[in-house]
């Protein structure tokens, strides 16, 4: 598994609450497709977390919902997550797929990392894309595999071969085979990108 090694979340107490997303797809013959997905607090000053700038902007109704404690109590769990909306998030910003066979529709680096930027897209910058809440919207804005192109992946401190979209308004992305039928990418704002290094380390849970 695949996770970014970064100034924006690097602490291994801040992976127990990063992982945001486990599917599995199951055909007749098994197990077909699986992937977890990771998504990160982005501390734009890591040197001193408490430090103002590093919050969002946020409106009334969300910081009543943040710091109002209810009647009943949270537990801290749910405590420590309310406390992190005050933070921008790098949504599902890493994904590591595993396919059950080669042969799957999207189980090349360029289509997984096609199909991700545009997940990241569809939820994260409707507004920006002038999509409609809800389904629906076309396809125009979409990012086509025509956008990828080869690049170097810095992985685990070493070069790797892999690929790249840098072409997009919103969003950048990286991705490399793991293996044969792993495949890991990455796609992050671009907003956040001073703050960020599109380096990937490996993560064992």
């Amino acid at each position: 598994m695949c996770v970014p090694d970064h100034r924006a979340e690097a602490a291994a107490d801040d992976l127990a609450h990063a992982i945001t997303g486990f599917t599995e797809s199951r055909s007749s013959v098994g197990l077909y497709e699986s992937s977890v997905r990771f998504s990160y607090t982005l501390w734009r000053h890591p040197e001193d977390r408490s430090d103002p700038r590093n919050e969002i902007e946020l409106d009334e109704r969300l910081r009543r919902s943040i710091d109002d404690e209810p009647p009943w109590g949270r537990p801290d769990w749910l405590r420590e997550q309310a406390r992190l909306f005050r933070y921008p998030i790098l949504w599902e910003a890493v994904r590591t797929s595993w396919y059950g066979s080669v042969d799957h529709p999207t189980g090349t680096v360029p289509l997984q990392m096609v199909d991700h930027v545009n997940h990241v897209l569809r939820n994260s910058f409707r507004e920006q894309l002038g999509l409609p809440a809800g389904p629906g919207g076309g396809d125009e804005w979409k990012v086509s595999v025509s956008a990828v192109v080869p690049s170097t992946v810095v992985v685990d401190g070493e070069a790797r071969e892999g690929v790249r979209i840098d072409t997009d308004p919103w969003v950048s992305a990286v991705g490399f085979p793991v293996s044969e039928r792993v495949l890991c990418t990455a796609v992050v704002s671009r907003d956040a990108l001073p703050f960020v290094d599109l380096e990937l380390s490996t993560f064992r849970a």
